[in-house]
């Protein structure tokens, strides 16, 4: 596949190497940017990086990111590199403080010193912890249940510190469920251990994984399991896209939320799986996960309102089937 002209401007893609940042590479190039991963590959794949270079290095490492900002012509940075699995980070908060807070506050020095002044933020809906009314919109209280949600909104906050102390322009995505693949078949989710439910479901119907664990079918739902807002990666790709767009155009930093609007219950996405694999997925019924609430849904208004983001490809349907799709292809 040919790469974008070096003339193109260059991004800085924190995390390039993983799920969404991956697909937002794609959606980047396609944009006519020239998207330069910058990655560990801790969690990422190398196979991932499609779409411009990959510096293989860590965020810890502050010379790392001067030199890659510097020898990339750097213009402005997409920063999904993060550690993302809540339980762990109730386990171990240490390292969520080391790999979100300290790399995001290496991330926006070195920034500084190059002066590179553009930034979008990867952030989550998780920021807000139990919802207190629905659809949550972004001026929903935010309260945290964990040092993963925690870490998130201190970025967020030191961003809007930075705003008006150094000349920082920046928006923060709050995401709610992220699924799907991408609807190309070139790249998708591998994850491991894989904890996301589409996926998992579809790899129990396959019989490439474990039964499939439903915590919890007690819930005031209307069948009993948990409700969840479900956005197709490649929706949110080209979500990081128009934030980048917007932000370069002057509109005034700020947090928006990436949702649907409408919520799938856990049977009902295990409906969906099963009516795609023609049998019903093998599955468990656990006690639910301490501070998992009923329902969580976006206001997704702003996101339509100031990006003009249309999701396109978030029906459960197509995320049930983009995820099928990849899986059988990589797992054959």
């Amino acid at each position: 596949m040919g790469q974008p002209q070096v003339s193109s401007p260059g991004v800085l893609v924190t995390g390039g190497a993983g799920y969404i940042g991956s697909h937002t590479c794609k959606a980047l190039a396609a944009a006519g940017y020239r998207p330069v991963t910058f990655d560990n590959l801790s969690l990422g794949h190398r196979w991932a990086v499609r779409w411009g270079p990959l510096v293989e290095a860590d965020l810890l490492d502050a010379t790392a990111i001067a030199a890659a900002l510097r020898e990339h012509a750097v213009g402005a940075v997409v920063h999904f590199a993060a550690s993302a699995y809540v339980g762990e980070s109730v386990r171990d908060p240490a390292a969520y403080y080391r790999n979100n807070l300290q790399t995001t506050l290496n991330l926006l020095d070195a920034m500084r010193d190059a002066a590179v002044d553009t930034l979008i933020f990867s952030s989550s809906c998780s920021v807000y912890g139990d919802p207190v009314r629905l659809p949550i919109d972004e001026s929903h209280p935010t309260v945290p249940l964990s040092p993963y949600g925690q870490t998130k909104l201190d970025c967020e906050n030191a961003l809007r510190w930075y705003g008006p102390a150094y000349g920082l322009r920046w928006m923060g995505l709050r995401y709610f469920n992220a699924a799907g693949a991408d609807p190309d078949g070139e790249i998708g989710e591998d994850h491991d251990p894989e904890t996301r439910l589409v996926p998992r479901a579809v790899l129990a119907a396959m019989g490439k994984g474990p039964p499939l664990n439903i915590f919890g079918n007690d819930y005031d739902t209307p069948d009993g399991t948990a409700v969840r807002d479900y956005v197709h990666v490649a929706d949110l790709a080209q979500a990081h896209v128009l934030a980048l767009r917007a932000v370069e155009a002057g509109t005034p930093s700020r947090v928006i939320n990436l949702g649907t609007g409408t919520g799938f219950s856990v049977r009902e996405v295990m409906n969906t799986v099963a009516a795609m694999a023609g049998s019903p997925v093998p599955h468990l019924y656990a006690p639910r996960r301490a501070g998992d609430p009923s329902r969580v849904i976006a206001d997704a208004a702003h996101a339509r309102a100031i990006l003009h983001w249309s999701p396109r490809h978030s029906s459960i349907d197509a995320i049930v089937r983009t995820t099928w799709q990849w899986h059988q292809r990589s797992h054959s």
